[in-house]
């Protein structure tokens, strides 16, 4: 008796590599049906350049009618809303810096996605993500590894870093083996649609958009006052905070009004995120002006000169013990425990050296070297060389 085929859906949204995805698939031998997801519908924001969602599912439709495979649609814009859209708002109102599309993964490609996939009676769903994902087995129980894809410059490890085993058991990955210039190749050969159709950019399933504006469909505009911060101040003489306390060296730098001099206006700090250079509309100085930080409750922002600006870097940070999460909950640390891992902050960001500390009342990470832009709100992962093993929402 021959074995049975295995169905996957995977997730089509129009671009070449998801579209690559599923071929690759089909060319294993998987049933393969294609499963296009609506997430949102309001352009209020949106850059005129960027394609609407109304654009790409014609061109998942192309590709799965090149494909032969089933093609169906599914909105999840409701889900969308509530659990990524909401929580945005909810944090920049906070004056903190979310990363959607973490949460988009987390919420709706691997889980709403998940449930609505269901229906096709899938063994498994499959993205187009640049990661790969390794099974092993000890004792008759299964553990699944996320790993980097194999192209540097497209690794999206870091956007998966809050999955579960459970959603990591379903998944796969056909793509992180591949390099982005093979993928356009595969396509073209195959001749889909969406060989030569631009990446996507912006906020998850909503596109590129002017920031301020998409946010003041719910918080509202507030004129407060930008303070510029000299670089010489006596707390960046200190030739080192005390490496002893931890809370010391994760701690974010605090300003008054008092610790600079007035420049400008703005129209609500919550609109702000450390390291931003844009949209501050301050001139006439030798430099480029860039947040260094941000008060919400007092409505100002606290600007300093040039990228190396000391109030730009931190040597650590902190993450709540509500907010860690172990994809390998196998090697979940004890209060107690202290190891070096190689952590990112960001997107794209160079693997840094630095030392975790788990204690009582949280996870402190101090890397080797000062990090900058260390944002409130953002994700730092934690890998083991190309093994991603947990992440948490930076505290402050």
């Amino acid at each position: 008796m021959s074995a049975k085929v295995k169905r996957v859906v995977v997730g089509l949204s129009g671009g070449v590599d998801s579209s690559v995805a599923a071929y690759l698939l089909k060319e294993q031998g998987y049933d393969v049906t294609a499963l296009f997801m609506i997430n949102w519908h309001d352009k209020t924001g949106l850059i005129d350049a960027d394609c609407p969602w109304d654009e790409d599912v014609v061109f998942a439709e192309l590709v799965a009618r090149k494909l032969g495979i089933d093609f169906h649609v599914v909105d999840l814009s409701e889900p969308y809303r509530e659990r990524v859209i909401d929580y945005m708002f909810s944090e920049y109102q906070k004056g903190r810096t979310p990363n959607p599309d973490v949460l988009c993964n987390r919420e709706i490609k691997f889980d709403a996605f998940l449930k609505a996939a269901e229906a096709y009676n899938p063994d498994y769903v499959a993205t187009g993500h640049y990661c790969k994902k390794t099974s092993s087995e000890r004792d008759g129980a299964w553990t699944h590894h996320l790993l980097a894809g194999d192209d540097p410059g497209k690794d999206q490890s870091y956007f998966l870093c809050q999955l579960s085993q459970e959603q990591l058991a379903r998944t796969l990955f056909p793509i992180g083996h591949i390099h982005k210039k093979e993928i356009r190749a595969i396509a073209r050969e195959q001749g889909l649609a969406s060989a030569d159709k631009k990446d996507s950019q912006g906020i998850c399933f909503v596109g590129k958009v002017h920031l301020p504006v998409f946010l003041q469909q719910k918080l509202e505009a507030r004129e407060g006052n930008i303070f510029e911060i000299p670089g010489n101040l006596e707390k960046y003489t200190l030739e080192k905070r005390d490496a002893s306390k931890l809370e010391e060296l994760a701690a974010p730098w605090k300003y008054t009004k008092e610790d600079g001099s007035w420049v400008g206006k703005h129209q609500g700090a919550h609109f702000f995120t450390i390291g931003q250079r844009k949209g501050l509309n301050v001139g006439g100085k030798v430099e480029p002006l860039f947040v260094i930080s941000t008060d919400v409750k007092n409505n100002r922002i606290y600007v300093g000169q040039g990228q190396s600006h000391p109030g730009l870097f931190r040597p650590g940070l902190k993450i709540r013990n509500k907010e860690i999460h172990w994809i390998r909950r196998d090697l979940a640390m004890k209060v107690g425990e202290v190891r070096p891992y190689l952590v990112r902050i960001r997107y794209r960001q160079a693997l840094q050296k630095a030392t975790m500390h788990m204690c009582e009342n949280g996870m402190y990470i101090i890397f080797d070297e000062a990090q900058r832009g260390v944002a409130p709100g953002q994700f730092a992962a934690w890998y083991d060389g190309e093994e991603l093993l947990g992440s948490g929402v930076i505290m402050s």
